[in-house]
């Protein structure tokens, strides 16, 4: 077998992935992406692997660990998207970098922070 059939494949999977984690908002579809592209390395470890010949199988035995790392960090990446999508109603990508930077969209647009609130809207 010709070691350009699979290392095009995983070029493919890996380019594909990487378009998933720039472009997509949602973070499930991102953690989706990132397996595309442990996939990808996957592919290649193992095609390399085979042609090279290698009486220890590092290729493959490397494959199978990267594949129990990918399971743990798709174990947390749920935990932590299903956690965030709970507290925020929200899984956006953009709207939880601007919460981490301190810019959280304000929800009176009459109150402004310099402006002190009236007797009123404390109460309510």
């Amino acid at each position: 077998m010709h070691l350009a059939y699979p290392a095009v494949l995983a070029a493919l999977l890996f380019c594909t992935g990487l378009y998933g984690v720039l472009a997509r908002r949602n973070a499930i579809l991102v953690l989706m992406s990132v397996e595309l592209m442990l996939n990808a390395v996957n592919l290649n470890l193992v095609a390399f692997d085979v042609w090279l010949r290698d009486a220890l199988h590092a290729g493959q035995a490397l494959t199978l660990f990267t594949i129990a790392i990918a399971a743990a960090e798709i174990g947390i990446g749920l935990a932590i998207v299903l956690m965030v999508y709970r507290n925020r109603g929200t899984s956006d990508v953009d709207r939880l970098r601007d919460t981490a930077e301190g810019h959280e969209p304000a929800q009176n647009s009459t109150n402004t922070p310099n402006t002190p609130k009236t007797q009123s809207e404390v109460t309510a």
